[in-house]
């Protein structure tokens, strides 16, 4: 008679208990940061809704994908807006906010948190209007043309102005001291050409006498 080896027997218990392990550790993983998740809206960033999310029992931030909507209604319910999906903040691990933007005024904002665990938050915010962007400086009026100058009128024309008086002068003291010398010197020369012709006729004459 053959003995069977209880080899494989205690081989498939313990894959039986590895398994039943691990089945258990993961639901113990999960329920380490607690069963609900705390939504915290903290306000609006140029109209994105932005919150902080985290685990509700320890305050750890989720390293998971966070399923949640956004929806957001107007204080006497004629406008609504959503639901939108929030999206994790580059740089942190905590900010989620909305792709989407609210229009500018007042909005009741209630966000729903559905995955890796259940969390909601309700909050009134308020979206100021964004002054639109200067323009550029308006030109400067246009400079007053110049006033322009009245034409002469024919009397005035005719009349002499100052220039024309001047023009009309004498001419320069110069001129006039050149011409007094030339006129002197031409006196000069009658003069010694008379003299010495009456010389001449002086001497002649005395000749003759003797």
């Amino acid at each position: 008679m053959r003995t069977r080896r209880a080899f494989p027997i205690r081989t498939g218990l313990g894959f039986l208990f590895l398994f039943l392990a691990q089945a258990l550790a993961v639901p113990t993983a999960a329920h380490a940061h607690g069963d609900t998740v705390k939504v915290v809206i903290t306000g609006q960033r140029e109209g994105h809704v932005a919150t902080e999310i985290t685990w509700e029992n320890d305050g750890d931030a989720i390293e998971e994908a966070v399923a949640a909507t956004v929806n957001s209604t107007s204080p006497d319910g004629s406008r609504s807006m959503g639901p939108w999906r929030l999206v994790r903040d580059a740089g942190t691990r905590t900010g989620w906010s909305t792709a989407e933007v609210l229009p500018p005024g007042t909005w009741k904002v209630t966000v729903d948190v559905g995955f890796p665990s259940l969390g909601h938050a309700e909050k009134e915010i308020a979206v100021p209007v964004v002054d639109p962007a200067p323009s550029a400086a308006t030109p400067s009026a246009a400079a007053p043309s110049a006033t322009p100058v009245p034409s002469a009128s024919p009397a005035a024309a005719q009349s002499p102005s100052p220039a024309n008086i001047s023009s009309a002068a004498p001419a320069p003291a110069g001129e006039s001291e050149d011409r007094t010398v030339w006129w002197t010197t031409a006196g000069v020369a009658v003069i010694a050409l008379a003299g010495a012709a009456a010389g001449v006729l002086l001497r002649r004459a005395r000749a003759r006498r003797r």
